[in-house]
C-alpha cells in the first residue's frame, strides 16, 4: 500500500468522521430544517392522552395538549406531541415541523420526564407523578440517573470530536511526526467516541422501558409514551467507525512517509 494512498484514505476517513460529529452536535439547536431532524433521543407523547384518560376514567382529560407551537416550555401550558433531545437543547413539537426549543446549555442533561411533566397543566402533572409511581420503576422517570450519565457522555463525545479534528488537521502537515500525532489523536478520539456512544446507547435503551408500561384497565391500555433512539446517536457510532478505521492508514503513513 503506497504512502500516498494511506495518507489520502486516513484524511478522508477522519474528515467524514468530523462532518458526522458536527451534524451530531447541531441537533436540536433550533427548529430549522437540518437541526430538527437530528436528535440523540426522541419521545412520542401522542398516545399519552389516551393512556391517561384510561387511568382516570370516568373523569375526562381535557386541555392536556397545546396546539400552539410558540407556547413557552416548562410553564405547564400544555403538552407537545413530540420531544427531541440533543446535546445542547431539547425541542418540543406540536407536529413534525412546528415547535420551540429550550435554552442553550453546555452538557445539557437528558431529563425527558421533567420536560414532559413541566409542560402538562398542573393537575395532570400531579396525576402523572402518582400514576408513574404506581408502576415498576423505569429509567425514563429517573432524571438524576439520565442527567448524570448523559452529561458525562457529552464531555466524552466533545473530547472525541476535538481529537478527531486534531487528527485531521495535524495529518495535513504531511510529516512523519505529524502522522504519528494523528495516529495518537485518532486512537484517543475513537476511545472517547466509543465510551460516549455506549453510554448514550445504554441510557436510551433503559429509558425505553417506559414503552412497555401498561395501564391496568379492562382491556389493558398502553401508557402511551414511546422512546426512540435518535439519528444523532447513529451519527456518533458512524463517526467512531470511520475514525477507528483511519488509525491503521495513519499508523502506516507515519512509518512509510518520506517528505
Amino acid at each position: 500500500m503506497r504512502g500516498e494512498l494511506c495518507i489520502g484514505s486516513a484524511t478522508f476517513l477522519s474528515l467524514v468522521a468530523l462532518i458526522l460529529l458536527i451534524f451530531m452536535h447541531v441537533g436540536q439547536i433550533s427548529t430549522s430544517n437540518v437541526p430538527r431532524n437530528i436528535a440523540m433521543m426522541k419521545v412520542n407523547m401522542t398516545g399519552f392522552g389516551t393512556g391517561l384518560a384510561a387511568a382516570t376514567a370516568p373523569d375526562p382529560v381535557t386541555g392536556l395538549y397545546t396546539d400552539n407551537a410558540s407556547t413557552p416550555l416548562a410553564q405547564h401550558l400544555g403538552l407537545r406531541n413530540f420531544y427531541d433531545f440533543g446535546l445542547y437543547k431539547y425541542c418540543a413539537y406540536v407536529n413534525s415541523t412546528h415547535g420551540t426549543c429550550s435554552h442553550h446549555v453546555t452538557a445539557n442533561k437528558l431529563q425527558p420526564y421533567d420536560a414532559v411533566t413541566n409542560d402538562m397543566p398542573d393537575q395532570y402533572t400531579i396525576i402523572t407523578d402518582a400514576l408513574v409511581a404506581s408502576f415498576p420503576p423505569t429509567a425514563f422517570s429517573d432524571s438524576q440517573y439520565l442527567g448524570q450519565f448523559s452529561r458525562a457522555a457529552y464531555y466524552l463525545l466533545l473530547l472525541g470530536s476535538i481529537a478527531t479534528g486534531l487528527a485531521l488537521l495535524v495529518g495535513l502537515l504531511r510529516h512523519a511526526l505529524g502522522f504519528l500525532a494523528s495516529t495518537v489523536f485518532a486512537i484517543l478520539g475513537s476511545l472517547f467516541l466509543l465510551i460516549g456512544s455506549v453510554i448514550w446507547t445504554v441510557i436510551v435503551k433503559k429509558a425505553q422501558g417506559i414503552n412497555t408500561v401498561i395501564v391496568p384497565t379492562s382491556p389493558p391500555t398502553p401508557l402511551g409514551i414511546t422512546v426512540e433512539t435518535g439519528n444523532g446517536l447513529w451519527l456518533a457510532w458512524s463517526a467512531f467507525a470511520c475514525l477507528i478505521v483511519s488509525v491503521l492508514p495513519y499508523m502506516i503513513s507515519c512509518c512509510t512517509y518520506r517528505g
